[in-house]
């Protein structure tokens, strides 16, 4: 297999991957808490660590790729009270929007996708354990870890305590330490709750992922539970720091070889965040620009880096993505042979390196120049435009764009009614055609124009698009 290169978040480094298990890789992402619609934050993550995912299998790794959903939390209870619905109405709902999201993006399906309403067990388990030890312990509102009992603590992340928000609460005087974090929080009035061993409450957000990792990923006879954990860079502390620590504690395994994460979406300068009141729903811009236009828009920034979001970006990022479509359109109906050599161990190289995709789509910019200066001197070479077609197919498969219908892509943004309209154009234009009435089917055709409609005859029927 060719060496791969992550840049791993608790080493501050680049580092070579080598999987726990030869050609296996176990993958947790922290998903979405499931109380909204998706913002340009989830696509972002969503994007890198199927970018991720995809290359790992070209490499030719078996994935196992875990997302869960966060169902239960302060938000949601809070959803619930406003909108007089039941945590199932409300979590579910969101999950399938969420999904929904998903797919327009092209993110690869999970292999698991815990929740974690149904891994409550997994985290009594732990939290018991905890408390036998001694490193978890009960106050009058919570079960609380103790971070004093971890050396290890702050390892992860290079911070021991969260100042912010430990100064944004009235400090709990039964609390060992400050920054000790609630694994399990006690009933309130009005709360959602559970019934454990120690006591009727709701899970703490840290516990969950560490739980739910135990139960449904991790090898038992290794030193890391898992090959990588990944997620926000904002996720990076307090929340995979008491991951670590819970699960270094309660098993005496590393929680993952390697974290991986990513940047924040920028708007106006500032991090994203509903509380900014600058938090793009993702539903927002896919009216205006399709899935895979914001997925390549997306890629075209390194994962690591934050990216400022705006439009200008978007529609340039259009403009590129539309150059591969154009050449695609060049070779329409043909059907694939052999992925160039070449070209595929380039792209490889480059998304083997910390997943480079600037470097990547330099590479695939310069395919679709000679691509076009080729398709220009021998238009009718058949396995020329094979080998093309089947180069934009494994840009497909290994970063996620181009899979779309040549004509259809040129479609976006068409309603039901128009589309109707010029379906039913096309078909009076082939009718006239066939009883030879030629000047019908040319006045056709202008109408169509006129409509900003190109059309082709192709062996397979007439296509078109929007121009």
């Amino acid at each position: 297999m060719k060496k791969i290169y992550f840049y791993d978040s608790s080493k501050k480094s680049k580092v070579e991957f080598i999987s726990l298990v030869e050609n296996k890789v176990k993958i947790y992402v922290c998903g979405p808490t499931v109380y909204d619609n998706s913002h340009l934050g989830h696509a972002r993550s969503a994007i890198a660590f199927d970018l991720l995912h995809r290359v790992l299998k070209a490499n030719g790794y078996e994935v196992i790729f875990a997302k869960n959903f966060t169902d239960i939390d302060d938000k949601i209870i809070k959803k619930m009270k406003e909108e007089n619905k039941s945590l199932e109405e409300i979590t579910n709902f969101y999950i399938k929007t969420y999904k929904n999201d998903m797919e327009t993006l092209n993110i690869l399906p999970n292999s698991i996708e815990p929740k974690a309403t149904a891994n409550l067990e997994a985290m009594q388990e732990m939290i018991e354990d905890l408390l036998k030890k001694d490193i978890a312990y009960k106050t009058e509102d919570s079960v609380y870890f103790d971070v004093s009992k971890d050396n290890l603590y702050g390892s992860l992340s290079n911070q021991a305590s969260d100042e912010k928000s430990i100064a944004r609460v009235e400090i709990n005087k039964e609390k060992r330490n400050s920054s000790d974090f609630a694994l399990w929080k006690f009933e309130k009035e009005n709360d959602v709750s559970y019934i454990t061993s120690f006591g009727r409450g709701r899970p703490g957000w840290h516990i969950e992922c560490s739980a739910m990792i135990k139960k449904h990923l991790a090898y038992t006879n290794l030193p890391y539970q898992i090959d990588i954990h990944c997620g926000g860079a904002d996720l990076l502390f307090p929340h995979h720091e008491n991951e670590a620590s819970q699960t270094r504690c309660s098993t005496g395994q590393n929680l993952a070889k390697y974290w991986m994460h990513n940047g924040f979406v920028n708007i106006n300068g500032e991090k994203m965040s509903k509380s900014l009141g600058n938090s793009f729903f993702l539903k927002d811009v896919l009216k205006s620009y399709s899935g895979e236009v914001v997925r390549f828009y997306l890629l075209s920034t390194s994962y690591r880096a934050n990216i400022n979001f705006n439009e200008e970006d978007l529609i340039s990022a259009k403009k590129r993505l539309d150059k591969l479509y154009r050449v695609k359109k060049r070779v329409y109906g043909s059907s694939s042979s052999l992925v160039n050599k070449k070209f595929e161990d380039s792209i490889l190289e480059a998304l083997n390196d910390d997943l480079n995709t600037s470097l990547a789509l330099s590479i695939i910019d310069e395919f679709i120049n000679i691509s076009n200066d080729a398709l220009d001197k021998n238009p009718k070479d058949k396995a020329q435009k094979q080998e093309i077609f089947a180069n934009i197919e494994f840009i497909e498969k290994t970063l996620g764009f181009g899979g779309s219908d040549a004509y259809s892509y040129f479609q976006f943004g068409i309603d039901e009614i128009s589309k109707s309209k010029i379906e039913e154009l096309i078909l009076q234009r082939t009718e006239a055609k066939k009883n030879k009435d030629f000047t019908k089917a040319d006045k056709i055709r202008d109408e169509l124009s006129a409509m900003n409609i190109s059309i082709m005859d192709t062996p397979s029927g007439v296509v078109w698009e929007k121009l």
